[in-house]
């Protein structure tokens, strides 16, 4: 007797699993005789997924979204009160600004003032320096320009005397010379 033989990869008869039901076509989870243990699963795990979900993972979330809310918020207040303390420290830091240009525009002028005041002291004392040697040369161009004028006469006649004894041959008499340059110089 021959025996036929069973293909490659098929149960064998004794096997377990030749004892279970037939293969049946498709995708297991679409077989209908299989949808009232599915869905019964299914339940099982959503419930169970749910209580996980509501017990300890959603808590969890929902107080690291708290803890970081909280810390935005707290970030925000210290954010605003380091502007303030800015702003005051602007304020201050104008404040000095102004306080500094102020002093030093007084001091500039203060400054000015007092160089003022010296460069008048000196042009005053340059200015008397000045009018005394002035004066001084006035005197000593008076006091030449009479010594010149004196000698002038002199010369003028010394001049009128050789000048006539050079025409006549004879020199004029001295009183004569100077009556006559009285008269001119009148």
């Amino acid at each position: 007797m021959a025996q036929a033989q069973a293909p490659a990869g098929a149960p064998k008869e004794g096997s377990q699993v030749a004892a279970h039901a037939p293969h049946q076509p498709g995708f297991p989870p679409f077989q209908a005789n299989t949808f009232g243990g599915q869905l019964l699963w299914f339940a099982i795990a959503f419930g169970l997924l749910y209580y996980f979900m509501s017990k300890v993972a959603l808590p969890k979330i929902g107080a690291v979204l708290e803890d970081r809310r909280s810390r935005i918020a707290r970030d925000l207040e210290e954010a605003q009160a380091m502007r303030q303390r800015s702003e005051e420290a602007e304020a201050a830091y104008q404040l000095s600004l102004t306080e500094a240009r102020d002093r030093s525009k007084g001091i500039a002028q203060e400054m000015r003032d007092k160089l003022t005041a010296e460069s008048d002291v000196r042009r005053r004392a340059l200015e008397a320096e000045l009018a005394e040697k002035i004066a001084a040369s006035e005197a000593t161009i008076r006091s030449r320009t009479t010594a010149a004028m004196s000698n002038v006469r002199g010369i003028a006649a010394d001049a009128a005397t050789a000048i006539v004894e050079r025409v006549t041959g004879r020199a004029p008499d001295r009183a004569v010379v100077d009556a006559a340059l009285d008269r001119t110089l009148r």
